[in-house]
């Protein structure tokens, strides 16, 4: 029987953090990697790296890419923090038309694995979960409070779906939140909020989230594609797995080493989550009004605020059964808090002038919003 090709693969949204890190592990390995992605990666490819610049939207690119390729990681996705979040049209197009390009792009060429990277959103909507399994069902879909949660779980379910043994492998790995050294998207905004004085009160203070550092998003989905193979009896073929670092905590408690370190302790007041939540909610209102004026980065989305404040974690325990999945950091910040002190330097204060213009701007905002409300309610003779 001939072995089967494994020295070719391909991750989609290899220009951002995670595929990128993915992409120079398996380079390191020995395979030929191909990064796909519409921007180039910020970062210097390593040698068997090689970029390919694609609009995951089209059809047609996405074959290009993929051909002659042994394995598939596709990680591109759109819309899942801050104003992303509520641009449902390109979300809906990256996560599900670039999914279902990805898939058909698969069988045309006849490769056999496809390593799908999904969220924990698509059974999370803001419920209490502990140690949730893999047999949970999926969270209905008018019940997601974003756009992206809603995509994410409509492209993970046409993935696994589209597991034909003998034709396509494919499986689906739900990550918690990422962060490690270089993490573009979370830490810097967190880093951002307490730095501008914008977090004046905590909430969810007895609350519990897991988080996924690099290194184990990175061994998880080699893993995945390892178990894929029918050297592995294809054992993870039409399966999803939760990749955490298995160690839940709080948010707030997860950032404070980091904050602290940099001059930033966090507030001691807690309000409500269900406070937070309307708040973000009435900015996501406001934001939708209008956005294509002033796109102001939202401090909270609906989404964010049931995330950071309402428990929910789940067990790797099938991840540790079926691919040998084994967390080797677990909710450590220190090399990211070293990173910050050597990038930053000493703690910054931002110019009063900068948040009182940026409060101003909101102000201005929510008058506006609130002024297009009150031009519909009955008048008072």
């Amino acid at each position: 029987m001939p072995t089967e090709p494994d020295l070719i693969h391909l991750v989609t949204g290899g220009g951002g953090y995670p595929g990128f890190n993915l992409g120079k592990e398996l380079a390191a390995t020995g395979k030929q990697v191909i990064l796909v992605d519409i921007i180039e990666p910020r970062w210097p490819l390593k040698e068997n790296m090689n970029f390919i610049q694609c609009n995951i939207v089209q059809r047609h690119e996405v074959e290009e890419a993929l051909q002659g390729v042994d394995c598939v990681y596709h990680m591109a996705s759109y819309g899942m923090s801050g104003r992303e979040q509520l641009n449902t049209k390109l979300i809906e197009a990256v996560n599900i038309q670039g999914t279902e390009n990805v898939i058909l792009a698969c069988l045309k060429h006849k490769i056999k694995r496809l390593v799908y990277t999904s969220t924990y959103n698509v059974i999370f909507g803001g419920q209490v979960i502990c140690d949730g399994e893999e047999s949970l069902p999926y969270l209905p879909l008018n019940e997601h409070p974003d756009h992206y949660s809603r995509t994410k779980s409509i492209a993970e379910q046409r993935v696994l779906a589209a597991n034909e043994p003998g034709t396509l492998h494919t499986c689906a790995l739900r990550l918690a939140g990422v962060y490690g050294v270089g993490e573009l998207r979370h830490i810097p905004r967190t880093v951002n909020t307490v730095e501008s004085g914008y977090m004046q009160a905590l909430f969810g203070k007895d609350s519990l989230q897991d988080f996924l550092h690099i290194d184990n998003l990175v061994q998880a989905h080699i893993l995945a594609g390892r178990a894929l193979m029918e050297s592995n009896r294809r054992v993870a073929a039409g399966q999803a797995y939760f990749i955490s670092d298995g160690a839940p905590i709080n948010t707030f408690e997860f950032f404070r080493p980091l904050l602290s370190g940099l001059g930033y302790p966090l507030p001691k007041i807690y309000v409500p989550v269900s406070l937070v939540y309307l708040i973000a909610f009435i900015i996501e209102w406001i934001h939708f009004f209008v956005g294509r004026i002033y796109n102001f980065q939202p401090i909270l989305t609906r989404t964010e605020v049931y995330k950071s404040g309402v428990t929910h974690y789940f067990s790797i325990k099938k991840a540790s059964r079926d691919l040998g999945y084994k967390p080797t950091v677990q909710n450590a910040l220190d090399d990211v808090l070293e990173e910050y002190l050597t990038k930053k330097g000493p703690k910054k204060v931002k110019k009063k002038q900068s948040i009182v213009m940026y409060y101003f701007v909101n102000l201005i905002i929510a008058v506006i919003f609130a002024s297009f409300v009150m031009s519909f309610l009955p008048g008072v003779k």
